[in-house]
């Protein structure tokens, strides 16, 4: 009950502060990290404990470099690894576990994403001896069963297929394969039929000597117990997972090449009846100094419901039901795109609209009514990000992982505050491409390629190719 308690009063505060755009009142619903311990093991582990009381349960996230930037030719060889530390444990057989975990109601997921593989978990802070012993094996002994192996890789294979029959789907892996080429960012985390098909249990196995190590990976416990018992519990745990004898590269440090001009993918599906697209280009890293100025001048333009993008191309025009824009960052590079579809017919005339919208950012700015607006909206949203024990375990993973501190959470709101019109035209003009522009559009290419070739050079490829 008392969960829902702050989440209503983080809500209630965040509209007041909107209404009355008081700085005092937007102070008062300033979030703050609880506190929380942090320790490595001898193995390299860096261990998080934060004690949250106010619901009996806890939470788990834990981070590995183990991600689809590390597959080399293999591509989705880690999404399939990750997946396959629940096919079973030295000593808990994949029946097991389900059993196991199903009987107390309790929560676990693995997957791999571009950078690391994940696993996330929930469960009673009762039932914390039965399943911390799980967890563990999941990560450090796992089997990698042959028959369990077979069942996943034809699961996937039929998701690949059917993907491709859905142009949102699968347009962000065309865009980043696009957008970085031949960096390991333009890896695949699904793969392709092509390449999965052909992997072995072995390529499994093999994937995770290389990659999963204590060393480099992180461990957060967030929910109900007690850190002194935690961390004897956990040290004993996890000091027997043993480093991999394999030093890993970082594959992302190599600099990403920027293109020198517009470009235009044109993915051919012969029977779409509209057009799917993305405009933009390389964006930021996740530790840009930057990242909450970006957050509120892309609510403007393209991040939320009221954005100038959803305005014009959905509200005033009705060529599309939505239009947003995004950054996406990662370690090293990172990605901005305008996002949106439109039938066929109106293909060139949506394209241009969201030209227009981009360059009226560029050319008006942000005025101070539309600044603040944006500001308040920001700081409402900040809050329900981080309440619950999963969002605060997960919060610090990725402080782990992209090598910020609390201070980015301590001093968002304030940050926020600190924005001007004058800083969001400085934040437009040096992140937000008005050249050099790239573009992706998946439709029909008899229809719609000449209107593609206005924008840029233009790349062609089908749909129904392997990959992207």
């Amino acid at each position: 009950m008392k969960r829902y308690s702050i989440n209503i009063v983080f809500t209630c505060i965040a509209f007041i502060a909107a209404a009355v755009g008081n700085s005092t009142m937007a102070q008062v619903a300033a979030f703050k990290v609880p506190a929380y311990e942090k320790f490595t093991l001898p193995n390299g582990l860096t261990i998080y404990l934060m004690e949250q009381h106010e619901v009996p349960t806890i939470s788990v996230s834990a981070i590995i470099p183990a991600g689809a930037i590390y597959d080399g030719p293999k591509s989705g060889l880690a999404s399939l690894t990750a997946t396959g530390l629940q096919y079973g444990t030295k000593n808990f057989s994949k029946s097991k576990i389900e059993e196991t975990l199903d009987f107390v109601g309790a929560e676990l997921n693995t997957y791999a994403s571009k950078e690391s593989a994940t696993l996330s978990a929930k469960f009673a802070s009762k039932d914390q001896d039965k399943v911390l012993p799980i967890l563990k094996e999941v990560l450090a002994d796992p089997v990698f069963n042959q028959e369990e192996f077979v069942k996943e890789q034809k699961r996937v294979l039929a998701g690949l297929e059917q993907a491709k029959e859905s142009p949102r789907s699968v347009i962000n892996s065309y865009w980043d394969k696009f957008i970085f080429g031949n960096h390991v960012y333009g890896n695949s985390v699904s793969g392709s039929p092509a390449t999965v098909g052909k992997f072995t249990v072995n390529d499994l196995k093999s994937f995770y000597q290389a990659n999963y190590s204590p060393s480099g990976s992180a461990l957060a416990i967030a929910g109900d117990f007690n850190s002194k018992q935690m961390k004897a519990k956990l040290s004993k745990l996890f000091s027997g997972w043993k480093k991999s004898n394999q030093s890993q590269k970082n594959q992302a440090a190599e600099a990403v090449t920027a293109s020198s001009g517009n470009r235009v993918l044109l993915v051919n599906k012969e029977d779409a009846r509209e057009t799917t697209f993305l405009i933009g280009g390389l964006g930021v890293r996740r530790d840009n100094p930057d990242y909450v100025a970006l957050q509120v001048v892309n609510t403007v333009f393209g991040g939320r419901f009221t954005s100038w993008l959803n305005d014009e191309l959905r509200v005033n025009s009705g060529l599309t039901y939505g239009a947003n824009s995004r950054f996406s960052p990662l370690k090293t590079s990172g990605t901005f795109a305008i996002s949106t579809f439109t039938a066929t017919p109106t293909t060139e005339q949506t394209v241009d609209k969201a030209l227009e919208v981009l360059k009226k950012l560029h050319e008006t700015g942000i005025d101070n009514e539309t600044l603040t607006s944006a500001k308040n909206y920001v700081k409402g949203q900040f809050p329900p990000n981080y309440e619950t024990s999963e969002q605060l375990a997960g919060l610090l993973t990725q402080m782990f992982w992209y090598g910020f501190d609390e201070s980015y959470i301590n001093n968002f709101q304030s940050n926020v505050e600190g924005m001007t019109s004058a800083k969001a035209k400085e934040i437009v003009n040096k992140y937000f491409p008005k050249d050099k522009l790239q573009f992706i559009m998946i439709g029909k290419s008899a229809d719609i390629k000449k209107i593609a070739e206005k924008y840029g050079p233009v790349t062609e490829k089908q749909i129904k190719a392997d990959g992207f």
